[in-house]
């Protein structure tokens, strides 16, 4: 089980989701990279079985949150399972310590450098995907970002930064700046928020962390519409989704921009009900995982 140590680790609570992945489903290949600042930080990238170099496969990174490790998201998630089911090159790197041990990553201003390291995690993930896409063969259309409370924040980072080579991310928990102006991505991205309406955490209607706050749920994907050129208003699909463990009956709202540029998609998935590491049913990572792959790059 994963402790929470502070307020943005998730726990791992129930859902056979969250069982670690089993054996033999995938090989793993260790490599590392360089931000500049930390050294070297190794990370393993996981092939699917599927996979043999003559067909060019998605790449996932899986970014875990304050406290926790990439390992641990990775049990969580049993994200090594679905890359198999779903056919995609796989890393869950981890973030860099702060003084009081936590690993985080260093995302927005609101999360979560709080000792002020300015460790450059934007060029580190970027340069994983330039070292995987070299070793590998990676679908230069399909480079997708899924992160986890602290690692939602630092897949928005990288949306802004590197929209040239980001596809698509999911956020769970997680929010874009404030300021808009910070952000100023070259291309359009599809985005997915998953969130849930009781986080105390990070607050589905926005707060503050460590200092500067941050937006809300739907002010996140809003900002987001506005960068990919999508309708003004979002609506409500019709889909409804049982993602809560908790919660009886499809208790997920699902509501998205229409007329988005290049094909992108920008949509909030509201929990109802649910607080920040809330137990998840087997639906919500093989779902979002479909959503980023209707989505690749065009």
């Amino acid at each position: 089980m994963i402790v929470a140590t502070t307020a943005l680790a998730l726990t791992a609570c129930g859902g056979s989701g969250q069982q670690p992945p089993g054996t033999g489903t995938a090989s793993a290949v260790s490599a590392s990279t360089s931000d500049g600042r930390s050294g070297d930080r190794p990370y393993d990238v996981f092939v699917p079985t599927g996979y043999n170099g003559t067909v060019a496969f998605p790449l996932l990174i899986l970014l875990h949150g304050y406290t926790t490790t990439g390992s641990q998201m990775d049990a969580y998630f049993s994200m090594q399972a679905e890359a198999d089911r779903a056919g995609f090159l796989y890393v869950h790197p981890d973030g860099t310590r702060d003084s009081t041990g936590a690993q985080f990553w260093n995302a927005t201003d609101a999360c979560c450098d709080r000792d002020g390291t300015s460790v450059d995690d934007s060029a580190y993930l970027a340069g994983i995907i330039r070292v995987v896409s070299s070793r590998y063969r990676v679908d230069a259309a399909r480079v997708y970002l899924f992160g986890v409370s602290n690692g939602g924040f630092m897949a928005y980072r990288m949306a802004c930064d590197h929209a040239d080579t980001i596809a698509g991310v999911v956020s769970m928990a997680g929010a874009t700046y404030l300021d808009p102006t910070r952000c100023r991505p070259s291309r359009p991205v599809s985005v997915l928020e998953i969130h849930g309406t009781a986080d105390e955490t990070v607050p589905y209607g926005g707060g503050e962390l460590f200092g500067p706050a941050f937006p809300s749920a739907p002010d996140t994907v809003a900002q987001w519409a506005r960068f990919d050129g999508c309708a003004a208003d979002r609506t409500p699909t019709g889909r409804r989704l049982d993602l809560a463990v908790d919660v009886a009956g499809a208790e997920t709202v699902v509501s998205a921009f229409g007329g988005c540029a290049h094909g992108t998609s920008v949509q909030l998935w509201t929990v109802q009900g649910v607080d920040h590491g809330f137990s998840f049913t087997d639906a919500l990572v093989p779902d979002a995982v479909t959503f980023l792959l209707a989505h690749p790059k065009r």
